[in-house]
Parts: C-alpha cells; sequence; structure tokens
C-alpha cells in the first residue's frame, strides 16, 4: 500500500504546499495514526481527481465535492487511493473545509435561511441585543417555526385576537416547560417586530401566561459525602481525568453553570490573585475567587492533560480531531459519567446543574447568607436564591407552627 506521502508525487507542485499544510493540521489536531493516514489518502485521491478533470483545487466548491461523492461510487483509480468510501468523503471535506479556514476557498453559500428570512433576522437581533447563547437561540427559532406557519411572516397582518388564538390553541398540547418556552419565544418575536417599528410597542401583551408557582419545588442535590466521591472517581493518571476532575471541582466549588465552563479560556485564570472570570447569561461577566482544590486540579491539567493546541479555549474534547467543546450538554455528560463511575445511581438529576444545587445547598448549611449565595452563584433575583431557604431543616424547625390540638390532616 502506498504511503500518502508517495502518493503526493502525482499531485502538481502547487497542491503540495497545500497537502503539506494539512498534513500538518491533522498532526496538531492529535488524530491517531492510522486515521492521520486515511485521511490524508483521501486529501490526495481528491486532488488527483480534480486534476485530471482539469479543476484546480483552489477553485472547489459544493458541486464539485459532490462530483467527487459520486466518483468515489464507482472509483477505478489506483490501488493505491483504495480506502472505504466514508473515509474518502470524510478526508475530501475536512480538506476543503481546511482549505476555507485558510481562505483559500470561499465558505459555500446556502441558498436558503435554515428557518426562513424573519426567523434569521429575529435571531440576528437577538444575539446582538440580547446575548442570546446559540442553543436557546436555536430552541426559539424551532418554537416560533408553527407560529410563522399559522400567521405568516408578514407582521403587518398580525393582531390580538389571533395570537392569542394561536396561543391558546397550542398551549395545551404542550407540557408547562414547553409551554412556557412557546409564550417565551413568541413574545421575544414581538419584542423584535416592535423594536424594528413593524409592529405595535405593545402588542407581546397580548399573549397570555402560564401560571408558574414560584418556590414550589425543591432544589435537586447531593450529600456532600456523594460530591466527593464523584470528585474522587476521576483517574487523574489520565488526560481525561484530569481534564473531568478540573471541570468537576468548578462546578462542585463555584456552583458554574455547563455554560460557564465550556465559554471558559485561558485567560479567564488571575493566578497571582486567586480569581476566575466567568462569563454568564446575557454576556454578564463576574470575578469569582478560585478554590485552593480547583486550582491545584485546573493547573494540573494544564500542565499534564490538556492536549497542545493554537487555541486559547480552557477545555478541549479528549479524541481528534482535539476543539472546544461545542455545547453545554457536553459539560453535563461528563458529570453523568462521573455518577456512574461513583455508584451513585439513585441522583435526583444526572446533569452539570446537579452540582450547582449541591454547592448552593453545601454553603448554607455551612452558615453562608442568601445574599452570599446569589452573589456566587450570579442570581439577577433574590426570589431565585431563595429556593435553597428550604433545605435548612434546622431554621424551618425553628419556625415552623405548631399542628392545632385534636385538628385532622
Amino acid at each position: 500500500m502506498h504511503q500518502p506521502f508517495i502518493l503526493r508525487r502525482r499531485c502538481s507542485s502547487g497542491a503540495h504546499h497545500r497537502l503539506d499544510k494539512f498534513d500538518a493540521s491533522l498532526a496538531e489536531a492529535g488524530y491517531s495514526r492510522q486515521t492521520h493516514r486515511k485521511l490524508m489518502r483521501a486529501a490526495v485521491h481528491f486532488c488527483c481527481w480534480a486534476e485530471r478533470r482539469g479543476l484546480r483545487v483552489e477553485s472547489c466548491d459544493e458541486r464539485t465535492l459532490l462530483q467527487f461523492r459520486r466518483h468515489l461510487a464507482q472509483c477505478q483509480c489506483l490501488r493505491g487511493f483504495a480506502v472505504v468510501s466514508h473515509d474518502a468523503r470524510r478526508g475530501a471535506d475536512l480538506f476543503v473545509a481546511y482549505l476555507q479556514r485558510r481562505g483559500v476557498l470561499a465558505p459555500f453559500a446556502h441558498s436558503a435561511p435554515r428557518f426562513g428570512e424573519a426567523s434569521e433576522r429575529f435571531g440576528l437581533w437577538m444575539a446582538r441585543h440580547r446575548g442570546l447563547a446559540p442553543t436557546t437561540l436555536l430552541q426559539y427559532q424551532r418554537t416560533l417555526c408553527p407560529f410563522l406557519a399559522a400567521l405568516g411572516e408578514d407582521p403587518s397582518g398580525y393582531d390580538a385576537a389571533r395570537i392569542r388564538d394561536f396561543v391558546l390553541q397550542h398551549l395545551g398540547a404542550r407540557g408547562s416547560n414547553n409551554a412556557r418556552v412557546l409564550v417565551t419565544a413568541i413574545r421575544a418575536y414581538l419584542r423584535f417586530l416592535a423594536a424594528e417599528g413593524l409592529v405595535p410597542a405593545g402588542l407581546m401583551y397580548c399573549v397570555p401566561k402560564v401560571p408558574q408557582w414560584r418556590l414550589s419545588s425543591l432544589p435537586r442535590y447531593l450529600d456532600p459525602a456523594d460530591v466527593e466521591r464523584l470528585i474522587a472517581s476521576c483517574d487523574v493518571s489520565t488526560s481525561i481525568g484530569l481534564r473531568d476532575r478540573a471541570i468537576l471541582l468548578l462546578l462542585a466549588r463555584l456552583g458554574l453553570r455547563a455554560h460557564d465552563i465550556r465559554t471558559m479560556v485561558l485567560a479567564d485564570v488571575d493566578w497571582k490573585l486567586g480569581l476566575l472570570k466567568v462569563r454568564g447569561k446575557s454576556r454578564r461577566e463576574a470575578l469569582l475567587p478560585l478554590p485552593p482544590d480547583a486550582g491545584e486540579a485546573l493547573l494540573s491539567y494544564l500542565e499534564r492533560g490538556r492536549q497542545h493546541s493554537a487555541t486559547d479555549w480552557m477545555f478541549l474534547t479528549s479524541r481528534a480531531p482535539v476543539r472546544p467543546f461545542t455545547s453545554a450538554p457536553s459539560i453535563s455528560y461528563i458529570a453523568d459519567a462521573a455518577l456512574k463511575r461513583a455508584g451513585i445511581h439513585h441522583a435526583p438529576w444526572r446533569g452539570a446543574h446537579l452540582l450547582r444545587h449541591s454547592a448552593a445547598t453545601a454553603m448554607l448549611r455551612a452558615g453562608c447568607s442568601l445574599d452570599t449565595i446569589g452573589t456566587v452563584l450570579r442570581h439577577r433575583s433574590p426570589v431565585t436564591t431563595a429556593l435553597y431557604a428550604k433545605v435548612d431543616t434546622a431554621m424551618l424547625e425553628q419556625v415552623a407552627q405548631p399542628w392545632p390540638a385534636g385538628a385532622s390532616c
């Protein structure tokens, strides 16, 4: 079997330079030796195929990639290019994506917006003015699809009666959480239209509210002993264990959200002052003291666990291509895996937010005031922090009134 560097000789000298740089980028991404060879062989295959058709790599487009995939289905090239069709497609796609990142190729233009023009403009406005995370925007845009399908994208025909009828018709088929997302997304969309001068300013108030009784539930948390078992379950002899332990300690000691962990960069840590900058919801930033054990775990990860990468994101994936986490649920998966390793099978919750509730509960039982807890958790309203007062059973026993004598339950 020919090696990629031998096969490269079949390409023109101009393609050699591109392939050499792509080869270095694959090595930096941390692919295994076998996968690296497959991807390089596929990239060389793509370049040679394009040159035989009189095409230059620098002029490839989406149609060229489609033609190459059709070629793979009936490929009769030399044995040196014989690879699984999936690997060949993936290698060609990665090579073209690399050329786009380097500015050699322009990004492929998509024919139509994913959710329609009105929804796309709404998404851009919300990201710019409200600082919503991409995952939240995606949820809003998906939720708005039936609304826009029923009332249309032309806001000149919107009125309070039509909007109210639509909401009341769809609330009954949804659970309470989905219903709240629906009315929140519609209000946000109407607020956007009002800001653009397309609907009256007060139209958003016609959307009915979904009843929500604050403080009606109890916080879900782990006992301190279980939290320590969770942290101790990480194998610090591996790079994955060092990374997961640092993440779990930040979640458990500071009550960070999964989004806070995902968006953390190297410059967020002030090692001299022992401070950590946290980017919260709506682009709000806060400085928190870095606990000693979390700081030591973070330093161990940076020294012995974090793979070499040009990016300045703090936490990276463990498998190639090495890159930052693409979504907050990835952090929750780490917490869920730790619960399984620690043998905690009956946890009230399986995500990263379980450790946020556990941190707040531990602070309250250690004597911290609700104001202090709200500051650490970065709550906007003290009403949100008041939820944790329910777990202070000692205080509740003092203020509980005796049951009336002779009264039946």
